[in-house]
């Protein structure tokens, strides 16, 4: 079974572009190697800078990612970049209807 995912990214100081340029990347990188649907990504930014990402994920895709040495140069990538964090520490996450910003990636 598939499953959508949010993730948000802190930016590291001087990390924000790169950052962006890594989230153009990510889920193409994952399509193309079965890890994740067709279903639209979306990335977005709060009023902070932390990018927020919503995409689905293929069936087992997950899993298979953390086998996959493509994916995991990815992430090591985005480990220099930024900070995962939870959603609860978005000040819009408190809001009834939480507003970002679309990044064009």
């Amino acid at each position: 079974m598939a499953d959508i995912v949010i993730v948000a990214y802190r930016p590291k100081p001087g990390q924000a572009e790169a950052l962006v340029k890594l989230a153009a990347g990510h889920v193409p990188t994952l399509r193309r190697l079965g890890l994740a649907t067709d279903r639209p990504a979306m990335v977005m930014t709060n009023k902070d800078g932390v990018i927020v990402e919503v995409f689905e994920w293929a069936d087992s895709g997950i899993a298979k990612a953390h086998q996959t040495p493509e994916v995991q140069e990815m992430w090591a990538r985005y480990a220099a970049a930024c900070d995962y964090i939870p959603l609860r520490e978005l000040p819009e996450a408190a809001e009834m209807f939480a507003e970002f910003k679309p990044v064009n990636v």
